[in-house]
């Protein structure tokens, strides 16, 4: 059958060894000081590693290839884990485990926040490479989770940008380094910011945004933040 799986460019790969870590199914092994895809049936092709390989050198292909398939996963982690693998254990994407959690109830009386949003479109398949608005701007490039999960993500990370959105998991993202590296090079783009959830497949916002900048042959500040499932700042 045709499906999405991983496909590992060894010569870009430095064998840093984050991919290996970043998936969940252990997939993914250094043999001889380069990244290999273990089996088939071991990735699910949701793309959890995509952002967290610096070199690049992890892409999504369509190809004929075995069925993802969890029990044997299941079988496999056991080997290759010191902790024994439930049968209720999530297996996949760490960002597609569900989990529940309870917010303290707040005392603050509920107050009417006003839009930052100034542009439209958003989604990076839909704003355009050329636009009066981008002139000066200060670009926010955001995955499409984060306004839900940061409640302050107007005042705090939209006033004074312009907005991009995009998810790195769910969006066909091969025609988005292109266009975005566009946007930064044929407009006068002052900052850009990259705002992701802590969950590694949104690490793919990250790559790309920082690949343009630099494939824009620009020199311009760039910062990432990264966002908790819980609504809390990690990383700036």
């Amino acid at each position: 059958m045709k499906r999405k799986i991983i496909k590992i460019d060894e010569s870009k790969c430095n064998g840093c060894g984050l991919c290996v870590s970043a998936c969940a199914e252990s997939a993914i092994q250094l043999v001889n000081g380069k990244a290999k895809l273990v089996s088939d049936i071991y990735c699910d092709g949701l793309g959890a590693c995509l952002g967290e390989c610096p070199q690049g050198a992890i892409d999504i292909e369509e190809r004929e290839a075995s069925s993802f398939d969890e029990e044997a996963v299941k079988k496999h982690l056991s080997k290759t884990s010191s902790k024994p693998i439930s049968s209720h254990q999530h297996i996949g994407c760490p960002g597609m485990a569900a989990i529940s959690f309870t917010k303290k109830p707040s005392n603050s009386e509920s107050v009417k926040i006003d839009s930052e949003l100034t542009q439209w479109p958003l989604q990076l398949h839909l704003v355009p490479p050329v636009a009066p608005y981008w002139d000066g701007a200060d670009l926010l490039i955001s995955a499409d989770c984060v306004p839900f999960a940061y409640a302050n993500f107007h005042s705090e990370l939209l006033k004074g940008r312009k907005l991009i959105i995009a998810c790195p998991k769910l969006d066909n993202t091969e025609p988005y380094l292109e266009k975005l590296t566009s946007i930064i090079k044929d407009n006068n783009i002052k900052s850009v910011t990259a705002v992701r959830m802590e969950v590694p497949c949104c690490g793919g916002i990250t790559m790309i945004a920082q690949r343009a900048v630099q494939e824009s042959g620009k020199n311009i500040p760039f910062k990432t933040i990264v966002i908790s499932i819980h609504g809390e700042v990690l990383d700036k």
